[in-house]
């Protein structure tokens, strides 16, 4: 527990007794000190005596969970650095858009309740051990050390991008769909460095969106303080979201116009398929 040696307490935020009494001692057991709580404004009095390693809060609670407490949290600069886990159920298919809305609230970061208490532990685990190590090779992380991963199918790239800025989070986040494989270093919620095949810096980030647009497959995996050894993307992720749409867009009309633009090029062609329908007729 050497890496957890300064982050010991979690502060966990759920008024369902049960629930809270199995996570907390699946906490314990990867080496937490858990302080339970069952309302959140309570929780939030707390704070200014007992400042927690990390507060892992329920969206469902009655008068206010984790989408109301995290604006609450990082208005506050004594309690701004403090990690909210938002912890809620989802419907199938729907894991990425609870992410997004939590990310879009100020939280850290989602898990979903319906987890077994130790997958939740060590996610958070994880969460705390990336958050203050910093970056891990890719190659070394197993698929519960990895904070954030999902599929392009329901939520795309696009919407990645998005929430990582909008949560200002720092990491690296490694794309593969398509033809794309690639890699986006964030610093802050700014795209600082990407590479994709020979492409670097600004072209590569366009190149990996507008070929992952509209994939069927494709996935993408987020490595909680990643990173990069050198700055290549100087604009903003908006205007390059905006470029490889552009270029989405005209590689699709493109290969439309294309079997047109070949038919006027050899109307021949036309006039002999006619006679041949003529013959056969």
């Amino acid at each position: 527990m050497n890496a957890l040696a300064n982050l010991p307490r979690i502060l966990l935020v759920d008024s369902n007794v049960y629930f809270a009494k199995r996570v907390g001692e699946a906490l314990q057991q990867v080496g937490f000190e858990v302080v339970p709580c069952t309302q959140a404004a309570y929780a939030l009095t707390m704070l200014e005596w007992n400042a927690p390693a990390a507060i892992l809060c329920a969206t469902n609670l009655r008068e206010m969970g984790a989408l109301e407490m995290a604006p609450i949290l990082r208005a506050d600069p004594n309690t701004a650095h403090i990690p909210l886990i938002a912890i809620g159920g989802s419907g199938a298919g729907a894991g990425e858009q609870a992410l997004l809305e939590a990310y879009r609230a100020g939280c850290d970061d989602f898990v979903d309740r319906r987890r077994s208490p130790s997958d939740i532990a060590a996610h958070v685990r994880s969460f705390l051990v990336s958050r203050q190590d910093g970056f891990q090779p890719t190659q070394m992380l197993s698929s519960a050390e990895t904070d954030l991963s999902g599929n392009l199918q329901h939520l795309d790239l696009p919407g990645v991008i998005q929430m990582l800025g909008q949560a200002r989070q720092t990491g690296a986040l490694h794309i593969n769909a398509v033809d794309a494989d690639g890699i986006i270093f964030f610093e802050g919620g700014e795209i600082c460095h990407a590479e994709c095949g020979m492409f670097f810096g600004d072209e590569a980030v366009t190149q990996i969106v507008a070929t992952c647009q509209g994939a069927v497959k494709g996935v993408y995996k987020f490595v909680y303080g990643a990173t990069a050894t050198q700055r290549t993307v100087l604009r903003s992720a908006t205007d390059l979201l905006l470029d490889a749409m552009r270029a989405f867009d005209e590689s699709q009309r493109d290969s439309e116009e294309g079997p047109q633009n070949e038919s006027e090029q050899h109307p021949g062609q036309d006039h002999e398929l006619d006679n041949v329908e003529k013959k056969s007729s």
